[in-house]
């Protein structure tokens, strides 16, 4: 008796072609390890090779191949992320090192802020004194027959404080000066301090505004204890200029 073979779209695949297909998919996973996780009574469960006429397939039920995909889903998952942290730490590398950054700026900016007004702070060099006698007053008790700068108002010993930010080029006896001291400013002027009874620096130190050079008194040329000032465009006599104005200009009230 002869019997036909199913033929037509109601033909029923042949289980080499299932097992094919799915085995297209191990292959495909194989490289990420999913197989290698799966138990091996697992697989055992199923027919461990078939042979197609070529290949040799492994041939695998439905609930094991659910599991590869879930398996690999999940892996997928994973990758994700941890693209998606090592993308957040990224971020916040960035912000601390913006943030670091603006920081460091803003305390640059706050240096130079304060160094500025530093240089640019200048004070009497007595305190709570006045002019006693005017720049360029005439009088046979000067050489030039004029006075080259201020006399303050001041007793033996009383504090004289460097005007401004600057070095000492001069510290010791200055003839009709008395005991003087000259000071180069920050910016290139310079102010002398004369007839003092002390002297408190020496050549060579940095001096800020307000600090305590020497003291008063009445060595030199002079008729009583006072302090004279100058200021000058050199360290030499004879370069003077007005005090009153260049203490004025640097917001000094006298």
């Amino acid at each position: 008796m002869a019997f036909t073979r199913a033929t037509g779209k109601h033909r029923r695949p042949g289980r080499v072609h299932r097992t094919t297909a799915r085995a297209a998919g191990v292959a495909a996973l194989a490289t990420t390890g999913v197989v290698g996780t799966l138990a091996a009574p697992a697989l055992a469960a199923e027919p461990a090779v078939e042979q197609s006429g070529l290949t040799p397939v492994v041939t695998i039920g439905d609930s094991i191949a659910d599991e590869i995909d879930a398996q690999a889903l999940a892996q997928q998952q994973a990758a994700a992320d941890a693209a998606a942290r090592e993308a957040a730490r990224e971020a916040a590398r960035e912000r601390a090192a913006e943030a670091a950054k603006e920081a460091r700026e803003a305390k640059e900016r706050a240096a130079r802020e304060a160094e500025r007004k530093r240089l640019n702070t200048f004070v009497a060099p007595i305190t709570a004194s006045y002019v006693s006698t005017a720049y360029q007053a005439g009088s046979s008790l000067w050489s030039s027959g004029s006075h080259t700068g201020i006399d303050f108002h001041a007793s033996s010993g009383t504090t004289v404080h460097a005007v401004g930010v600057g070095t000492v080029v001069e510290a010791g006896w200055g003839g009709a000066y008395g005991n003087q001291v000259v000071i180069k400013m920050h910016d290139g002027t310079y102010t002398q301090y004369g007839h003092l009874s002390s002297i408190g620096v020496s050549v060579g130190q940095s001096v800020e505004p307000g600090q305590q050079i020497g003291l008063s008194g009445a060595t030199g040329n002079v008729t009583g204890p006072h302090l004279h000032f100058e200021a000058r465009t050199s360290p030499e006599y004879g370069s003077d200029m007005d005090p009153v104005a260049y203490l004025r200009s640097h917001g000094v009230n006298v």
